[in-house]
């Protein structure tokens, strides 16, 4: 059980908190530390480090700056943790190929970096707009269960395309990515793995570090049989350049975009934006699903504090660092890591849920200022991507699955339209067709005219 100095939690109660409405909780003061949690972030630093590659590219920086970029970003999940939304926060991951379309429309330099500042800080808006007015609870509350399960379903076969598509991210080392989901999947999914923690300490102790080990190992395979190169290790500090950063990158040096530049920005704001709704649906299920395995605490979700939090981070990085992967509800890889250990452990084991979900990001933001960890694992960016993006795909699809367990057939088929046309035509065109058929299909429109006319005929008769 995690030592902390603070009030002790009341069982089946929250975790105590100060500051009122913000429930601000603290390291060692309202949760205590849990070390597995905070190893697995050190070595899955490596995901994060997986977009470096593609801001180099579309920005024009160098590595040393890419990693600066999504340092600071790692550093601003904790937002969340520390004051009360309990998403392990991430990136609007699915939209990347359409951000990075979107910004090679402009001249590399000035132009892009603006039309990113734009973007994200339409993000912003949209976020703050829905939180102020609580626009995500009643999407979360009221949107139909097939387009729940539909953007669910979409998000899932997204994820897995993306990595097995021609050019895919597992045919860059096809041996070591496809051992290590094999890996992750067995300690995190199998029916066998179970038995296995409630029989071995050993193996229970080996599995609560999520997919950390995994990856460890098919990393080390991969080296062993050529598909991953052998890492220059460099023994400094990682460099944060605030002021480099401010004065080449932010909105103070490149200047306010231009209204047009927004214009064109806002459409794939709101994309982006229904892209990340899908997280909410995922995060709201996930932790649903705690609470029923944990009864002795009690896990809020608020969809308004997530997008308020959520908000605040696209503007912090629209204004002094556009950042390209934009900022996000939920990261689902991460999110199942956490609470797979939490649910798997009873509180003599893992006091609260806090100590992980604050510790998974202090461990990886720390680690990604270290240079021996990110030299180590700099060959190894893909290994960890792939498998994030394989579980978030398992994860989607089940839940879409389980939301459609008691519902009709009408309803299931609506929900795989439109995960098919969202995963392959994007979030707008699957929306928009799963409103259609959701107001065609389960509206019963015509149903209600039959009614309507039978009482008309007797009042005349």
């Amino acid at each position: 059980m995690a030592f902390y100095f603070g009030k002790q939690r009341e069982d089946g109660a929250e975790q105590p908190y100060a500051l009122g409405p913000l429930k601000l909780r603290l390291p060692f003061v309202h949760y205590g530390i849990e070390f597995p949690d905070w190893l697995q972030g050190a070595i899955l630093c490596v995901v994060p480090m997986g977009i470096s590659a593609v801001i180099m590219d579309v920005l024009g920086i160098p590595f040393e700056l890419a990693i600066a970029f999504i340092i600071i970003n790692n550093f601003l999940y904790l937002l969340h943790t520390s004051f009360g939304d309990p998403s392990i926060a991430g990136w609007v991951t699915a939209g990347i190929p359409l951000y990075v379309s979107f910004l090679s429309g402009f001249p590399e330099g000035q132009e892009r970096i603006e039309a990113l500042i734009a973007l994200q800080i339409l993000v912003a808006v949209i976020f703050l707009l829905m939180g102020l007015f609580k626009g995500a609870e009643k999407l979360v509350e009221k949107i139909p269960i097939s387009l729940k399960a539909g953007i669910l379903l979409g998000a899932g076969f997204a994820a897995i395309f993306g990595e097995f598509s021609e050019g895919g991210r597992v045919w860059t080392m096809p041996v070591t990515i496809l051992l290590g989901a094999a890996f992750g999947f067995f300690m995190m999914f199998s029916k066998t793995a179970a038995p296995l923690r409630a029989r071995y300490g050993l193996f229970r102790y080996i599995a609560q570090f999520g997919i950390a080990v995994p990856f460890a190992l098919s990393y080390v395979i991969g080296i062993i049989i050529g598909e991953v190169q052998m890492p220059e290790i460099s023994w400094s500090f990682v460099a944060i350049p605030f002021g480099e950063i401010v004065s080449s990158y932010s909105i103070f040096a490149v200047g306010v975009p231009s209204f047009d530049t927004f214009m064109k920005a806002l459409p794939l704001a709101v994309a982006a934006y229904i892209i990340a709704f899908g997280d909410v649906l995922v995060v709201n299920s996930l932790l649903k699903n705690a609470d029923e395995v944990r009864k002795d605490e009690k896990i809020v979700f608020s969809p308004t504090r997530n997008s308020i939090i959520v908000s605040i981070r696209n503007f912090i990085e629209g204004i002094f660092m556009p950042f390209l992967p934009l900022s996000g509800p939920q990261w689902t890889g991460g999110q199942v890591l956490v609470l797979n250990r939490y649910m798997n452990n009873k509180r003599e084991q893992i006091d609260s849920y806090w100590g992980g979900a604050t510790g998974i990001f202090w461990g990886m933001s720390i680690a990604l200022m270290l240079g021996p960890v990110v030299t180590l694992f700099k060959p190894g960016v893909n290994i960890g991507m792939a498998l994030t993006m394989l579980i978030q795909g398992y994860l989607c699809g089940y839940l879409g699955v389980d939301l459609l367990k008691n519902e009709s057939n009408l309803q299931k088929g609506i929900a795989v339209i439109v995960g098919a046309i969202l995963a392959t035509k994007g979030a707008a065109w699957g929306l928009g067709i799963g409103l259609i058929l959701w107001f065609i299909l389960e509206r019963e429109w015509i149903k209600t005219t039959l009614v309507q006319q039978r009482v008309e005929s007797k009042d005349f008769s």
